[in-house]
């Protein structure tokens, strides 16, 4: 097992450098730079452009250099001091940018991805046992209305519910008093108080899926002969259900670790506008949108990494799940 895991983490450190050429080519695809952003917004709202000192700054943060030259300036940075560049439109390193958001973020993405495991996993059991019963159908009929409702509907629908009828400040993880305050209990109470509405509407389309994807895997399970022969052994039937075919239905909910961990970052990023939450996807749109390239760069890299430690994580836990899959 030991050598499969550092077989594979050398595996990603070529893989990670492919990701991050492409990332960056592709941030400096749409035509224009950072500068090119700012001379517009400038002209946009009537203030005077200064072209010595776009000069200026076009030499100091080297967008005349050829793009292999930006690249491995870039590149040789993180590989060195773990230095990921500088915001051209925050005016501060990129690290200390990044680093400020992930907390927040790893906090309403690692309990969101515990919201769905915790609903999905008995709901899609349940449904599967009594399938075509009354309660699969209602079951089935909110998994479709959580497919297809978008997340910022849902949350504009619970920030009006949260502020009508319990009275609480919506929007943020902190009500205004609290915002900057340093820790305390009370901070602390308010934090939890405002944290799920978050964790239920980012939650909410990861769960219809998996339930569905849960009872249908669960379903082909429980028809097969090993089943059959297990009950006419005069086993529980809560053995049956779940000693075997529950373990191996379990499958797309590790192997969904991949994309989930990228996905609860960057995938909610109009919902997290919408409810002005401080995590990491508003600040890689905004870098997107401005073209702040080694902030966009360096978010497009850290997802990348987390998709790789994601794959290998499901990987490892599949092997450990199903005794069918065998290290190689």
């Amino acid at each position: 097992m030991l050598g499969y895991i550092f077989k594979r983490v050398l595996y990603m450190i070529p893989t990670l450098f492919g990701m991050s050429l492409i990332s960056f080519l592709i941030i400096q695809l749409p035509p224009g730079d950072y500068l090119t952003s700012m001379i517009a917004t400038m002209s946009d709202s009537g203030q005077a452009v200064d072209p010595a000192q776009i000069e200026r700054l076009k030499e100091i943060y080297g967008f005349d250099d050829p793009f292999y030259i930006q690249y491995l300036k870039w590149i040789w940075g993180i590989v060195s001091r773990g230095d990921f560049g500088y915001s051209f439109e925050w005016n501060q390193p990129v690290s200390g940018l990044i680093w400020g958001r992930m907390g927040s973020t790893l906090v309403i993405s690692l309990l969101s991805l515990l919201f769905v495991w915790i609903v999905a996993l008995p709901i899609g059991i349940y449904s599967a046992v009594r399938r075509h019963s009354i309660s699969d159908h209602v079951f089935t009929f909110f998994g479709f209305i959580g497919l297809a409702v978008p997340n910022f509907i849902l949350a504009l629908v619970l920030m009006y519910f949260a502020y009508r009828y319990l009275g609480q400040s919506v929007g943020g993880l902190n009500s205004p008093e609290f915002a900057e305050a340093p820790w305390s209990l009370a901070k602390i109470g308010d934090f939890l108080a405002h944290l799920w509405i978050p964790i239920i509407i980012i939650g909410a389309s990861g769960t219809a899926a998996l339930i569905r994807i849960l009872r249908a895997n669960l379903t082909d399970e429980l028809h097969k002969p090993y089943v059959i022969t297990a009950r006419a052994k005069g086993l529980p039937e809560y053995k049956v259900i779940l000693k075997y075919p529950v373990r191996i239905a379990l499958n797309p909910f590790v192997s969904a670790i991949g994309w989930v961990l990228p996905h609860l970052v960057s995938g909610v990023t109009i919902t997290a506008i919408v409810l002005n939450l401080p995590t990491a996807g508003p600040l890689l749109f905004r870098a997107l949108v401005s073209q702040d390239m080694y902030l966009a760069g360096s978010f497009i890299l850290l997802l990348s990494a987390l998709t790789l430690v994601g794959m290998l994580l499901s990987d490892l836990l599949l092997a450990l799940l199903d005794p069918r899959i065998r290290f190689n």
